[in-house]
């Protein structure tokens, strides 16, 4: 550990949605702690998400922790730029301490501590939560060609708006929400294809984002053995998507085989011309920082028990999807995830016999 170097007793990487709910219950509790974050400014990944972007819930349960995300003064779920307006002041109304843009390029063992090498210098840090989510860390398949096809090929998290497609030939590729609100803004402006492994999962019309986090805790609940039918990767029926379905454009087709400099080759041998393809295959934990620490596994993820990591337990991991707890990856979820873990990091702390508040 570097002389003079930066200390404090717990740090955030990621300064979204989970970082946010986090620093809350940190707040509370009275503790030290930092947030940083690699965005120039407030929303984490929601500042990369496509313009039409809505959420599956209504406001009120979509909020963190402390104070509800104001109802919306349009027709329908909150959209991206109410998210964005509402993190924004979220942050503001808690005074979190956010530093931003620093990006974490690596952590590392330093007697006793965890040492980040940022790019404003070197932080240390008794404990260290990673929340860095998914977003910088999109999954493309590995299929025969791709690296060939000449086109325009985009992955969701680079998705923009529809208009870019316009008069094209377009595969949108991917059976969950992603893929069928996409697929649902690109077909009246495109010729569209929509290409899944197999048949997309429609929920109810009356289902919506309250439910799917229920199904999420009680697959956690219930076990490998005991999932429940339904999850969160199933396709909500928000107004855009029912709108696509009376039209008749959430048609699927299965995936095609391989792709060529010009387009794609389908299972029964025909070759189809394309103009773009949009990419709908999801994420995958962005842990890259942690690698120096030796543990990330084999599958990307850490091993962790209640968010601690197992082979190195000064660092904690949250938001990254039902591993790090049920629904954590989500608005709600992160609220409920961030409760439990702040209570576990002030445990962690008590050795210090530092005189903290509650976090209740």
């Amino acid at each position: 550990m570097r002389e003079n170097a930066e200390l404090h007793d717990i740090v955030i990487i990621g300064g979204g949605q989970m970082g946010l709910s986090l620093g809350y219950y940190l707040r509370r509790a009275g503790v030290d702690f930092l947030i940083l974050d690699a965005e120039d400014g407030p929303g984490g990944a929601w500042r990369h998400g496509w313009e039409s972007l809505r959420l599956f819930s209504p406001a009120g349960y979509s909020s963190l922790p402390g104070w509800l995300m104001p109802p919306v003064s349009h027709e329908g779920y909150p959209t991206r730029a109410d998210v964005l307006d509402y993190l924004s002041r979220y942050e503001q109304r808690y005074e979190l301490p956010i530093r931003r843009p620093v990006r974490v390029e690596a952590v590392k063992q330093a007697r006793g501590h965890l040492e980040l090498v940022t790019s404003s210098g070197p932080i240390v840090a008794r404990h260290l939560v990673s929340a860095t989510g998914t977003w910088s860390h999109p999954y493309l398949p590995d299929i025969p060609g791709r690296d060939l096809f000449k086109g325009i090929q985009v992955h969701s998290a680079q998705y923009v708006r529809p208009e870019d497609y316009a008069g094209q030939t377009v595969l949108v590729v991917g059976g969950g929400n992603s893929g069928a609100q996409i697929m649902a803004e690109v077909a009246p402006v495109a010729r569209a294809l929509w290409v899944t492994t197999h048949d997309p999962l429609f929920l109810p019309d009356d289902v919506d984002g309250r439910v799917l986090f229920e199904r999420a805790v009680a697959r956690m609940k219930a076990g490998p053995s005991e999932t429940p039918v339904g999850g969160i990767g199933d396709i909500v029926m928000v107004p855009p998507i029912k709108e696509a379905r009376a039209r008749g454009d959430l048609v699927t087709v299965r995936s095609f085989e391989r792709m060529t400099a010009t387009g794609v080759v389908w299972p029964d041998g025909s070759e189809m011309a394309v103009d773009a393809v949009i990419w709908c295959t999801g994420f995958r934990p962005a842990l890259e920082h942690l690698r120096a620490l030796g543990a990330v596994e084999a599958d990307g993820r850490v091993l962790v028990e209640e968010q601690r990591s197992i082979k190195e337990p000064r660092l904690w991991l949250a938001g990254y999807g039902d591993w790090t707890g049920p629904g954590s990856a989500t608005l709600m979820g992160a609220a409920r995830t961030a409760r439990a873990l702040a209570a576990r990091l002030v445990v962690a702390l008590a050795p210090r016999e530092q005189n903290y508040g509650s976090i209740s």
